[in-house]
């Protein structure tokens, strides 16, 4: 398979360094430094992996709007503007965006889609989610992925932290809380407090290469198909 590569931070260079090992060439890479190069490259990948910032996408998408390359994106912190510039690159060519690849974060997605309409009537809900120190969005876009997997009707109304008197907890609230600090590649709780029990999940990465296998795995599963916008989920469980 080959790849364009966007990103060359951690994320970026790992999924570099385990593709060439499996044998993928990487034909290119770029970053928020040089991504106006992009525009100057033709049609050369089987691939595009973004895993890059928000202030790449304008590039990106034209790219993918000029060439038809499949594009796989695991870059969090868009604006809904952009989430909605992304997806219609499904017009363009096959297009998959996650904010997480690991298999036990699709796993737990799925369970709390289950369970989280039998335990909301009762149970106050809480997400939290710890990264290292250099991430720069808050909060994770996994945590995202986990309050719509909850709510996907938004019904509650998200607290980002709490401060000061805050009074007394809404039944409509859900919170959301991130901590940062050393190098935790990524853990996730969702709490539910019920009257006299409490339930938790948790998602605990040991290290960026769960998410790098997850998206070259669901990255070589992209070039042939029909051009649209594609889910982690229904593409995974076989939906």
């Amino acid at each position: 398979m080959k790849l364009i590569i966007i990103g060359r931070g951690r994320m970026g260079t790992l999924i570099r360094e385990t593709a060439q090992a499996a044998g993928d060439e990487v034909v290119d890479t770029f970053d928020v430094d040089d991504i106006d190069r992009l525009a100057t490259v033709g049609k050369i990948a089987d691939v595009v992996i973004d895993f890059s910032n928000p202030a790449s996408l304008p590039y990106v998408a034209d790219y993918i709007r000029r060439t038809g390359t499949p594009l796989l994106s695991g870059t969090t912190g868009h604006t809904p503007e952009q989430k909605a510039q992304l997806e219609a690159l499904g017009g363009y060519a096959p297009m998959l965006w996650s904010a997480n690849y690991s298999l036990g974060v699709a796993v737990l997605y799925r369970a709390l889609r289950v369970v989280s309409d039998v335990l909301k009537p009762d149970f106050d809900i809480e997400v939290t989610e710890t990264h290292h120190n250099q991430k720069v969005d808050a909060p994770s876009g996994t945590a995202k992925l986990l309050v719509d997997a909850i709510d996907p009707q938004h019904d509650l109304t998200p607290v980002y932290g709490r401060e000061g008197v805050t009074g007394v907890r809404g039944k409509k609230e859900i919170g959301v809380h991130a901590l940062r600090g050393g190098t935790v590649a990524g853990t996730h709780t969702v709490h539910f407090f019920g009257p006299d029990e409490e339930l938790e999940f948790t998602h605990r990465a040991a290290s960026r290469q769960i998410f790098v296998n997850g998206a070259l795995h669901m990255a070589r599963l992209l070039p042939g198909k029909p051009k649209g916008v594609y889910d982690l989920q229904k593409v995974l469980f076989g939906e």
